[in-house]
Formats: C-alpha cells, sequence, structure tokens
C-alpha cells in the first residue's frame, strides 16, 4: 500500500527573466520518502527546493501541503541576524520545553550554541541551520548542501539521524556517499523537465545515461524525418502544380520540435598541463611542530614524493589548512624542517576563493592575471602554452556570454568553483594544491575532476571531507586526531577506516592480555604523567561548562512553570517542561558526580 502524501505540486510552471526554469512540473512526496534531487550546477535545484517549501512562488500551478503535515528547510546560508547567539536561533520557534533537542543536536554536529552569529564561520551558520531543522523534527525536511563545510564526523552523525528517522526528507548534496547511504528515490532536474526514479542514488548514473541514449535516438530519428520531409518539399514542386499542405505543416511542425529541443549541458572541458617536471622528492617534513593556542602538529615526519596524491582527513578545527600550508611553505613550523624539492610549480585551489575578487568581473578576473595576460590583447588569456578568447575559455567551463562580464559575487557556489578551476587550468603546474576543492561540485563536474586527476603527472596535496572522493584520488592519507596527533595510513578513506580498525583491535587485545583491563583502547595507550587520559582530560575540562549549561536551563525552565495558570491553560507545554526539568536535573547530577570522580582521580597524582 502506497505511502500518502505529504505535499503535490501540479502543473508547476516558473521562469525569470521571460525563460522558463520549469513547464509542466508534477511532483508528489510521500510520508517517510528519502529522495535526492539532481542536477547541473545552475539547473534550478534549489529554486526547486523553495517551491516545494513554499518560499517561491510558481507563476502557474498548485502546491497543496496535507492537513496537519509540517515542512522544514535549511538554506545554504541561512540569516542569522536578529539573535544574540546560535542557540536563540535554532530555538526561535520551539518551546523552552524542547531546549534539550536543540542541545542534543549541536552535541552530535559539535556546534558551540553560545557563540554570536557575527563570529561565526560558515561551518558554525551551516551547523545551526541543521540544528534547527533537526530540532524541529518537521514532517518533511528540505536539506539544501546539508554537507558543506561539515567534517566527517558530523557527516557521520548526521548520516546516522537521517537513516534511523522516519520523516521524509529531500537532499541536495555532492557527497555520493552520503547520498547513496540514504537515499531510496530520485528527483532529476534537467534543463526544464523534472523525472523521477524509484531507485537511491546507486541507480542515478545509469539511470541518466540511458535517458541521454533514448534521447539522442529519437533526435536522430527527428533529423531523418526532417530530412526526408525537406527532400519531399523540394523534390515534389516539380510532380505537383499543387503541395499537400498537410505535408507541409508537417515540417513545419517538426522544425518547430527541433528547434524547441534544449542542448543538453556538456561537461567542463576541463584539462591540465603538467608542465615541467618536478624533482623527484616533492616534500620532507623532518620533527615538524606547530601550535597557536593549542597544538596543531608534533614532531611530524613526512616524504611526498612526485606523483603521490595526499589526503589531510580530520574534525574541522584540527588544523588541517595549517599543515597543508605548512608542507607547501606558506607558513613556518615552531620547530623541524620543511624542505621543498626542485623546480615545483604550484597551483592552489583554497576553500574561502580568496583568490576570486567578488567585485571584479569574470572576464577580468582571467585578464587581470598577469601570467594569463596576452601582451597587447585583452580580449586574449593563454591558455597551457596557447592563446585563447576569454569568452570561449569560459564557456568551456559552462559560462554564457552574459555571465561574463557579470561581478562574480553573482555566482553561485558552483560555479564560483569553476571559475576558480578555470583559472588554475589555464597555467601549467606541477603541484596541485586543493583544499576543499568538492564543495558545491555538480556530479559531472565531480567526476571529470577524478579522471583528470588521476591522469595528472604532477603531485596533489588535498584536503576534503568527501569519502568518495578520497577512494577515488588519495594515494597516502593523514589523519589529524587533534592534540598534535597525526598518523600517516596508505590509501584512500576507506583504506584508512579499515588499518585504523586493525590497529585498535590489536591493541585492545594486547590491552586486556597485559593488564587485564577493560579500559577503552585510546585511553589505554593516551594515558599521561597525570594519570588521567587524554579523553578523561578534555572530559574534565569542558565538565565545568556543561554543568553550567544545564543549570542556565533547569532555571529557565522553573522560570517557564513557576506561571500558576500554565498547567490549565497548557497541559501538554507542562508536561513537556516536566520531563525536560526531571531529565535536565538527572543529567546535572550525574555530570557533578563525574567531575567529583575525575577531580579526585587526577589530585591523586
Amino acid at each position: 500500500m502506497a505511502a500518502p502524501p505529504i505535499l503535490t505540486l501540479s502543473d508547476i510552471r516558473l521562469g525569470f527573466g521571460g525563460n522558463p526554469l520549469f513547464t509542466g512540473l508534477d511532483l508528489v512526496i510521500a510520508e517517510g520518502a528519502r529522495l535526492c534531487l539532481v542536477g547541473r550546477n545552475g539547473s534550478g535545484k534549489s529554486t526547486l527546493l523553495k517551491v516545494i517549501a513554499g518560499l517561491v512562488q510558481a507563476d502557474e500551478g498548485d502546491r497543496f501541503l496535507s492537513p496537519r503535515q509540517s515542512v522544514g528547510y535549511m538554506e545554504q546560508d541561512p540569516d542569522l541576524s536578529g539573535y544574540e547567539t546560535l542557540r536563540d536561533y535554532a530555538m526561535a520557534s520551539l518551546d523552552v520545553a524542547d531546549a534539550y533537542r536543540v542541545d542534543m543536536v549541536a552535541e552530535g554536529l559539535k556546534l558551540d550554541l553560545d557563540r554570536a552569529p557575527d563570529t561565526a564561520s560558515g561551518g558554525e551558520r551551516r551547523r545551526a541551520a541543521l540544528t534547527k531543522i533537526v530540532a524541529e523534527d518537521p514532517d518533511l525536511m528540505l536539506l539544501d548542501e546539508p554537507t558543506n563545510h561539515l567534517d566527517i564526523e558530523a557527516i557521520a552523525w548526521l548520516e546516522d539521524h537521517l537513516r534511523t528517522t522516519r520523516k521524509a526528507f529531500v537532499l541536495i548534496s555532492h557527497d555520493r556517499t552520503f547520498l547513496r547511504t540514504l537515499t531510496k528515490g530520485i528527483i532529476w532536474v534537467d534543463r526544464g523537465l523534472v523525472r523521477q526514479h524509484p531507485k537511491g542514488f546507486e541507480a542515478f548514473e545509469d539511470w541518466r545515461d540511458k535517458m541521454f541514449e533514448e534521447e539522442d535516438q529519437q533526435r536522430h530519428k527527428l533529423n531523418r524525418l526532417i530530412k526526408a520531409e525537406g527532400r519531399w518539399a523540394v523534390e515534389g514542386i516539380s510532380a505537383r502544380r499543387k503541395r499537400n499542405q498537410g505535408r507541409v505543416r508537417r515540417l513545419a511542425d517538426l522544425r518547430a520540435e527541433k528547434a524547441g529541443q534544449i542542448k543538453r549541458t556538456g561537461t567542463a572541458a576541463m584539462a591540465l598541463d603538467t608542465g615541467p617536471k618536478s624533482g623527484k622528492l616533492v616534500v620532507e617534513a623532518i620533527g615538524v611542530s606547530k601550535a597557536y593556542d593549542k597544538p596543531i602538529i608534533q614532531n611530524f615526519d613526512l616524504r611526498v614524493m612526485r606523483g603521490e596524491r595526499i589526503a589531510l582527513v580530520g574534525p574541522n578545527g584540527v588544523g588541517k589548512t595549517t599543515l597543508l600550508n605548512i608542507l607547501t611553505g606558506q607558513t613556518q613550523p615552531d620547530s623541524g624542517t620543511i624542505k621543498l624539492g626542485t623546480n615545483l610549480v604550484p597551483a592552489i585551489f583554497d576553500q574561502n576563493r580568496a583568490q576570486l575578487d567578488p567585485t571584479a568581473s569574470l572576464w577580468d578576473t582571467l585578464t587581470m592575471d598577469k601570467e594569463l595576460g596576452v601582451s597587447g590583447k585583452n580580449d586574449q588569456i593563454m591558455v597551457r602554452g596557447n592563446p585563447k578568447h576569454v569568452v570561449g575559455y569560459l564557456k568551456e567551463f559552462l559560462f554564457d556570454d552574459n555571465q561574463a562580464r557579470g561581478p562574480v559575487s553573482a555566482l553561485s557556489g558552483g560555479e564560483k568553483a569553476r571559475l576558480l578551476l578555470a583559472r588554475i587550468m589555464a597555467k601549467p603546474s606541477n603541484l596541485l594544491i586543493l583544499d576543499e576543492p568538492t564543495n558545491d561540485l555538480d556530479v559531472e563536474t565531480l567526476d571529470l575532476l577524478q579522471e583528470i586527476l588521476d591522469s595528472y603527472d604532477g603531485s596533489v596535496i588535498l584536503v576534503s571531507h568527501d569519502r568518495d572522493f578520497l577512494d577515488l584520488v588519495a594515494t597516502t592519507t593523514i589523519a589529524m586526531e587533534g592534540d598534535g596527533n597525526a598518523t600517516v595510513y596508505a590509501g584512500g578513506w576507506s583504506d584508512y577506516q579499515s588499518q585504523r580498525k586493525e590497529v585498535l583491535g590489536k591493541t585492545a587485545k594486547t590491552s586486556k592480555k597485559n593488564k587485564g583491563v577493560k579500559a577503552e583502547v585510546q585511553q589505554a595507550y593516551e594515558a599521561d604523567q597525570s594519570g588521567l587520559s587524554f579523553t578523561q582530560k578534555h572530559r574534565l575540562e569542558e565538565l565545568p561548562s556543561v554543568i553550567e549549561r544545564l543549570e542556565a536551563e533547569i532555571a529557565k525552565l522553573q522560570e517557564f512553570m513557576s506561571d500558576p495558570e500554565l498547567f490549565t491553560k497548557e497541559p501538554i507545554k507542562f508536561q513537556k517542561a516536566t520531563d525536560a526539568l526531571i531529565e535536565r536535573q538527572s543529567a546535572l547530577d550525574a555530570a557533578e558526580e563525574e567531575w567529583l570522580e575525575l577531580e579526585a582521580l587526577a589530585e591523586e597524582t
């Protein structure tokens, strides 16, 4: 029996500036649906999500939300203005009795709810938006690139939550592992058409290729019909005084049908010129250490040879970008030595797109680059040693004529990434430094980027949270685990995970055999001279703030419940607040007891 629908779109038409984005769009989202929304950058995925959310009004058609059903929308760049803290933003639509749900989600996403919005990073703003929608728990969640700027641990938490929820959701994401794990249906936006498929993302590429093949066959048949009817129209005149007007009209209709077909968007014409060959040794790190307010790396050794692909992984804030800059000579270590190889020609892709001036046009972004400019010609640039017209080169990266003179600030995240790739790939290089290159790129562009890196003769050092991308690209993975610890593993993400499990398993067996204790493996070999493990020390440091937060929440709940008329006017809210107060008091008692135990253990040593 089919699940009842939550939301229905019927015969939707929407256009901007006279150009139709969607025409005759029909869509049904049922209870418990797990859908991915896919399509090329600029195809209208985010706009469709906003139509589903009711934030964008269609020109024609109907949107129907079933009674007593709710829809929540998480946008890419949430508006946090007017809120003093991220907690205030996340709690905006919730009762104080539901504060515990916000805390649970924030803990899973590692979000500091007390941070002021104007000091929050892009990743923290994204996690605040996620915290808000997950805590609100609507019947239908609409998530626009939820994994962007999240580290792998936070992605794993979100993945686990969505895997176990019974609520429906629609996802836009470039993270193919995330989509393959979670989705059981596809919504594909392509040139104004919206198609649906009943299988998950793992079936998308085969389904897409089949649709394209059928389209090519139909186009071939149409061309043959036009050719045949056109021949009759010319040759038939000499045989008849009066032409068959029906066939004339048929020819006109066939030509109109062909004119109405929208050409498929190709893939960006990306290519890399390796340039001069570097020395065999690219980078050597010996005893490198770096710290700011906390250790980033300690006594780190590494040798990167020509042709290797090195990936840095770890939680946000652990120092991956800092280590990347140290290895490439952009940041000096506090101690130890960095030796860079000979004849290196680096190309840098930074995660913040800082190399792009938002006020400059795409034209100026390329022509004003001294390494790309052609003497005496302001409409051409040098592309891998050959002069090429600016607009022609931009078209290779899927930009149209109108965008060439437009500002960089008008571009989407995926378009900014393509523009930066266009700038990098115009120059020869033998060392690519890629900091979060996969953010905002569509599936087709990611596929092409992986193929290019696979055939690239130079070396690559990258930071990424995209597990599929790491598996396909990396030959060596450096796992940064915090407190200055970094471990080198062979292979990509899956190889690192399997090797880590094997090491931890062996350590656990040794610990049980030699010490006869049930301590966790990490605690067993992280214990230091203080008698507290790294995990215990970290917990002891954070418990005071946990206790303070719980005390504040208890005070708020008590204040909320102090209204003598609350029980009679709002019995449901009163019961929720009572349950939350009991839960908070139990958590406070446990936290205080844990703090006393750890403090006593620390004092014994």
